[in-house]
This record gives structure tokens, C-alpha cells and sequence, in this order.
């Protein structure tokens, strides 16, 4: 007997971008499964892995390209107190590697760990190509309060995939966003916002932007104008932090010397607007 299939399901963009970036990164659909084409190396991430820390995490995600999420992510890790920073870049792109007073070698699961005073930092040892080579990480080797992850991926890229990252990433409570005082920078920030709301991950009230450069009223008229209506609503709502510029660390990077009490501060702003329940003592004046 011959049966008639219904209508077919008309397939969304968004499915089609995810199908595309699956293929991309060797992965197929195998009886409603997702598999991956060969096998992962120990320690690498896969579709139906999800990371389940026992302490808070607090996502970062940097806009575009050297917006400085890393040296952020950093100093909010140093000004909530005992924490850890999670860099979740390829080896060659690290911002960590010359970040730790202390270094503690490989954790054998391919990751690097400093220290930094009380802040661990852990960084990739391997190549990743994408969020889904991003290897799950291991547990602290000393009690902290907080992780901080920092999110390397590109945005878009990353919620279209499927990894324990992209996972993370939709199931964080709140997001700090960090882009540069630019007219690029600014549109990379409204454009992370526009992704955030049309994935139904994040509105106003989840999000905090840090952007990097002078003070918000010696912004040049053109940068100011370039503000998007997501940006210009986290600025009303006090949800818009300015960063500072340091001459010497932008010109040095990221290294082991002390970061200056003005990205501090900042970073402890920060700190306050997303982890409220953080209390006011236990934060840098």
C-alpha cells in the first residue's frame, strides 16, 4: 500500500546556518543524532557535553578582534577576590601568555594554568578551529568564588553551533559584552545586542558593555551618532561602563606587572552590575 507523506516543514535560516557550520566542522545528523565525522581528541568538546561548574560563571565576550574581553576578563576575575579566568582562544592567539606571576604547567587535559596572585588562569594548549574544539575544562585546583569565561568565538558563529561553549554561552544569566570607543566597535556592540535578542538569550536587563577607550563625553560627535538603539538603551539604564585607556598597557599587553587602578575600578563596576548579589565590601574602592 502506498502512503501519501504530509507537507513538509518549511526549514529556518537559522537551521540552515547551523546545518552549514555542522558540515564545516565534520559533523552530521546520524538517526536524529548529532555525531561528529572522527573521532575527538581527549578533552575535546562535543555536542552532547555540557560543562557543569561548581562555582558562579560569568561570561565575557569580546565584540570584535584585540577589544581587550582578556585583560577584562582579568580584572574582573582580580577584583572579585579568589577566581579563575577561562580563555577560550587557540594557543597562537592567547592573551594569557605572558599574564601569570607563577606558572603551573599543564593540567593534562589541554590546558595551561598560572596564577596570578589569587586568580588562576588557564589558557589552550592545542589548536581549536572553532567553538567545538574548545576542550572542556577541569576543575579548579583551588577553591574560587568565580570563573570567568572568556569567549573568543566569533558571536554569531558560536550560537549557530553546537558545542558546550555555545551551550554556556545561552544559558548564562548575564553577559558582558566589551568593545572599543569606535564607530566599528560600537556597531560590533549593537550587533552582538541583535544577536543576543533574536536568539532570545539576553535583553538589556542581562547585559553589561564595557567599551574601551576616553571618557563617554570627550567621545568625538561621529562615535556618539553611531550608537545603536540596544546600545543607547543599556546607556539609559546604566548598563554602559567606560574602560579607561592605559597608554602603557596598551602599548606592552597584557603581562604580569599590576593593572592599573582605573581598569580596576571599572572592572569592579562591572562586577557590581552583573553579580548584584556580590557584596559592596568585598569589592575595590
Amino acid at each position: 500500500m502506498t502512503t501519501t507523506a504530509g507537507p513538509r516543514r518549511a526549514v529556518s535560516t537559522d537551521e540552515l546556518k547551523r546545518a552549514w557550520l555542522a558540515v564545516q566542522a565534520g559533523q552530521f545528523r546520524s538517526g536524529g543524532h548529532l555525531r561528529r565525522a572522527t573521532s575527538p581528541t581527549p578533552g575535546t568538546s562535543t555536542s552532547d557535553v555540557v560543562w557543569e561548574p561548581s562555582e558562579p560563571v560569568l561570561t565575557v565576550i569580546g565584540c570584535h578582534g584585540c577589544a581587550g574581553a582578556t585583560t577584562l576578563a582579568v580584572a574582573i576575575a582580580t577584583a572579585s577576590g579568589a577566581a579563575r579566568v577561562i580563555e577560550c582562544a587557540t594557543a597562537t592567539a592567547s592573551g594569557l601568555a605572558a599574564a601569570a606571576t607563577a606558572e603551573l604547567g599543564h593540567t593534562g587535559n589541554s590546558w595551561s594554568q598560572g596564577r596570578r596572585d589569587r586568580v588562576l588562569l588557564e589558557r589552550i594548549t592545542a589548536d581549536v578551529t572553532g567553538s567545538v574544539d574548545v576542550p572542556l575544562p577541569a576543575a579548579p585546583t583551588q577553591p574560587v568564588g568565580l570563573s570567568v569565561l572568556d569567549v573568543s568565538c566569533e558571536l554569531g558563529q558560536l550560537l549557530a553551533g553546537s558545542s558546550w561553549l555555545a551551550e554556556q554561552v545561552r544559558r548564562a544569566p548575564t553577559v558582558i559584552a566589551v568593545t572599543s570607543a569606535t564607530v566599528p566597535g560600537l556597531r560590533r556592540l549593537e550587533g552582538a545586542l541583535a544577536l543576543l535578542d533574536d536568539h532570545d538569550l539576553a535583553d538589556v536587563a542581562d547585559v553589561v558593555a564595557g567599551v574601551v577607550g576616553p571618557r563617554r563625553a570627550r567621545w568625538p560627535r561621529g562615535i556618539a551618532a553611531s550608537e545603536g538603539p540596544r546600545t543607547r538603551e543599556l546607556e539609559r539604564c546604566g548598563r554602559l561602563v567606560e574602560i579607561p585607556t592605559d597608554t602603557g598597557l596598551a602599548a606592552r599587553g597584557l603581562d604580569s606587572q599590576p593593572l592599573p587602578p582605573a581598569l580596576l575600578r571599572a572592572a569592579a563596576t562591572l562586577l557590581r552590575l552583573a553579580r548584584p548579589d556580590i557584596h559592596e565590601k568585598d569589592l575595590p574602592s
